[in-house]
């Protein structure tokens, strides 16, 4: 795939990732008919936009609500050293916890923002204590709970 600042996609290419962006399963002979090609030509840039890394997967959306986790987390992390051995500890152990939707290094007053996904206020307490505040290089964390959830959208502009 091309660098970033590189797109070397067409008007078509980008209509049938935003319609895929907004229902992954639609039916190729569908998705065919809102381009206007043919299933078969359809089909061919899937396969192709999948092979070149604009595609990278498939997932449903699930009710964190329903399942138990509709509580959300923002934390920012301040490690104690920024060194590459204390921010690969830090990486390898972010990727053990499932918990741990989302881990940004960003620039600024912290070094990393995580999103966690929690039952309730107690779980992420119980989350923080045993989890959190013993990972690798952290010397200080600040949670935000959110209390209104506006826009949740993965998708990305077309």
């Amino acid at each position: 795939m091309n660098d970033a600042s590189e797109v070397d996609i067409d008007r078509i290419d980008r209509k049938i990732l935003a319609i895929l962006q907004t229902d992954g399963r639609i039916s190729n002979l569908r998705l065919a008919e809102q381009v206007a090609l043919s299933p078969t030509a359809v089909q061919a840039r899937v396969a192709r936009l999948t092979r070149d890394g604009y595609i990278l997967g498939y997932e449903a959306r699930l009710n964190p609500q329903k399942l138990g986790v509709g509580m959300t987390v923002f934390v920012e992390v301040l490690l104690d050293r920024t060194t590459p051995h204390v921010f690969d500890e830090f990486k390898a152990a972010v990727l053990a916890y499932p918990a741990i939707m989302e881990c940004h290094m960003v620039a600024g007053g912290f070094d990393y923002l995580l999103k966690t996904r929690m039952a309730d206020m107690a779980a992420y307490r119980d989350f923080a204590g045993r989890v959190l505040w013993q990972l690798p290089g952290v010397r200080e964390t600040r949670t935000y709970a959110v209390m209104e959830e506006i826009k949740d959208d993965a998708r990305l502009p077309l």
